[in-house]
C-alpha cells in the first residue's frame, strides 16, 4: 500500500513549467553545474590539456582475425621504436638524478667549507682580540713599570756606586 510520502529508492519528478522554453517538452531543464573559481580554472587546463595533447595512434591492425605477412614488420617496429623512447627516459632520469646527487654533494661541500671558514675566523678573532687585550695591558703596565724603573733606576744607580766602590 502506498501512503503517498516517498520512500527509499522511490524518485519523483518535478515539471518546471514556468522556467521552460516555448516548444520544450523536457520535465526537467538542465542548468550547466556552477563551478567555484579554481574548479573552473582547472576545467579549462583540463580541456586544453585534452585539446592539445595528440594522441597518437599509427599503424594499428585491422579488424581482421588473421595477421598478414606485414604485420610482423610492422609489430617490430613499433617495439623498436618503445624501446628507443623507454631507453631515452632512463637516460633522461638518470642525468636528472646525476645532477641533483651532484647538487646535493656540492651543497655539503659548500656548507662544510663554509662552516670550517666561520671556525677559523672565530679563532683568527679571538687570537686578534687576545693580541689587542695583550699590547693593552702591556702598554697599561709598561707605563707604570716603566715609571717603577725609573724610579728603581735612581735607587738604583746610588747602590750600583755602593757595590762598585765595595768591590
Amino acid at each position: 500500500m502506498s501512503t503517498g510520502r516517498p520512500q527509499d529508492g522511490d524518485l519523483q519528478l518535478a515539471s518546471v513549467t514556468d522556467k521552460q522554453k516555448p516548444g520544450s517538452t523536457a520535465l526537467v531543464e538542465y542548468t550547466p553545474p556552477v563551478f567555484k573559481e579554481e574548479e573552473e580554472d582547472l576545467e579549462i587546463k583540463l580541456r586544453r590539456i585534452m585539446e592539445n595533447v595528440p594522441v597518437r595512434v599509427s599503424n594499428t591492425s585491422g579488424s581482421s582475425a588473421g595477421s598478414g605477412s606485414g604485420d610482423f614488420h610492422q609489430y617490430r617496429q613499433m617495439r623498436r621504436k618503445e624501446q628507443d623512447r623507454l631507453t631515452r627516459m632512463d637516460a633522461d632520469y638518470q642525468r636528472r638524478k646525476e645532477v641533483v646527487e651532484f647538487n646535493m654533494r656540492m651543497e655539503e661541500r659548500v656548507k662544510t667549507a663554509e662552516e670550517r671558514t666561520a671556525k677559523k675566523r672565530l679563532k683568527r678573532q679571538k687570537k686578534k682580540q687576545r693580541k689587542k687585550e695583550k699590547k693593552s695591558k702591556l702598554n697599561a703596565n709598561g707605563e707604570e713599570h716603566k715609571k717603577e724603573q725609573s724610579s728603581d733606576d735612581d735607587d738604583d744607580g746610588d747602590s750600583g756606586n755602593e757595590e762598585e766602590a765595595a768591590k
